[in-house]
């Protein structure tokens, strides 16, 4: 046996291992796709908005408020939409039935822990079907066990396996209505609610060391940023950046709102006004809107003079697109194959970004990424918003001398730059 036949198996397993996270990371951004309408809904309902602070239209505000706080529910709407996103994502040729199987599944899941309130503590009484009343007469509701989106991401995984593997099983002919599709709910209402029955057991524990790691993180600071930001950009490269978001975005650390419901999460803490939330989002602001787009002005600069004009109606396309959206990767496609090096000074600056932003105090986030739309719709709930103007130019020179001195010194075939006969081949072709 030859040494690449014995390394075969093992390669071709870590490929199939590798394109199922990749595969998963793809049917995570199907429910981050819905949060801008979460965003702008959840900021139109502020008071300065709609609200006694702004345009006075209460009844308008509570209706905005209300819709997107159902999508940023940490409990139901955020768990939900990742539990259904996952399962369509990762299910082959799935269709509705899926989406039901998992909404179902979901719901029995939830109202199995929502049957088991936790302790309301030596000091307060317990009110029966109400909550708990403490010392000073004060009343809140029962808390519960929450997984979060973790638990959803969970739900969907099993209901994508289970609706493959049973969405074509037939019955006895006296259970024929239940063929196929129409099992696979029912499946997932047992399946449901032995995970809920496991969750209360080993969440407790599980839950409290994420806790404990949030806040360890939160406690690093502007280096805890920066560590983030690196590894943000640095997995995006192989497309398993949302392993990385989805937990620090929506799940890690805690703020209770007003009305005394906690939410979890740094976009979530943010857009439900916690002032020190931001720390795993300000720094995206300065790349996506300004470093990243004289990035693409440096290319433009360094093509061929008989190719300027072209490129340059390309890189002004994917730049506004950067800045206006936040979507960056057609910038950081068109040179990461290119200059992989260049994309690695990237994701090193993008981390300074991370830690300078917040060490200099600025708290901003987004519902969607970090681009004009939500830097605009979400000024007022930041802190120090106008100082990632600055920040952004700062980091915009950086880039452009690097990258135009990086392409022009190391002569990098970034677009615009490429031989003639190979761009002429690829014409042909």
């Amino acid at each position: 046996m030859s040494a690449d036949s014995a390394v075969s198996p093992a390669r071709a397993r870590w490929n199939n291992v590798f394109q199922g996270l990749q595969k998963m990371g793809r049917s995570l951004q199907l429910p981050i796709a819905v949060l801008p309408a979460a965003g702008i809904l959840n900021r139109l309902g502020q008071p300065d908005v709609f609200g006694a602070d702004g345009l006075g239209w209460d009844n308008v505000s509570k209706v905005m408020k209300g819709a997107g706080g159902a999508l940023l529910d940490g409990e139901l709407g955020l768990p939900l939409l990742f539990c259904v996103g996952v399962s369509i994502g990762m299910a082959k040729k799935a269709d509705g039935s899926t989406a039901l199987a998992a909404v179902t599944g979901f719901l029995v899941y939830l109202g199995v822990l929502h049957e088991f309130p936790e302790s309301c503590g030596q000091q307060a009484k317990v009110i029966q079907n109400i909550g708990c009343q403490a010392p000073d007469f004060s009343v809140t509701g029962f808390t519960y066990q929450n997984p979060g989106v973790f638990g959803g991401i969970i739900m969907g995984l099993m209901t994508a396996y289970f609706w493959q593997r049973f969405h074509r099983t037939r019955l006895v002919d006296w259970l024929g209505f239940f063929n196929g599709r129409r099992l696979v709910p029912i499946i997932m209402s047992f399946v449901a609610i032995a995970f809920a029955a496991l969750c209360l057991w080993i969440w407790p524990p599980i839950g409290d060391g994420l806790e404990s790691f949030s806040d360890w993180l939160v406690g690093l600071g502007a280096w805890g940023a920066g560590v983030f930001g690196v590894a943000n950009r640095a997995l995006l490269v192989i497309g398993l950046h949302q392993f990385l978001n989805v937990p620090i975005w929506f799940q890690f650390g805690s703020f209770t709102k007003p009305d005394g419901t906690v939410v979890h999460g740094d976009i979530n803490m943010f857009l439900n006004g916690d002032p020190d939330a931001g720390q795993f989002t300000s720094g995206f602001f300065p790349i996506m809107m300004f470093a990243l787009p004289a990035a693409a002005l440096a290319m433009t600069h360094c093509a061929r003079p008989n190719r300027r004009k072209e490129i340059g109606g390309l890189m002004l396309s994917v730049a506004l697109t950067s800045f206006v959206t936040g979507i960056t990767e057609p910038i950081e496609y068109s040179f990461l194959f290119i200059a992989p090096l260049l994309y690695v000074v990237h994701a090193l600056l993008t981390g300074v970004s991370m830690a300078v932003t917040w060490g200099l105090g600025v708290h901003d986030g987004f519902s969607f990424s970090a681009g004009l739309i939500d830097y605009v719709i979400n000024w007022n709930l930041a802190t120090k918003p106008w100082a990632i103007i600055p920040i952004g130019l700062c980091f915009a020179v950086v880039y452009y001398v690097i990258f135009r001195f990086a392409i022009t010194k190391f002569d990098l075939k970034t677009p615009g730059r490429e031989p003639e006969e190979e761009r002429e081949d690829i014409t042909k072709a």
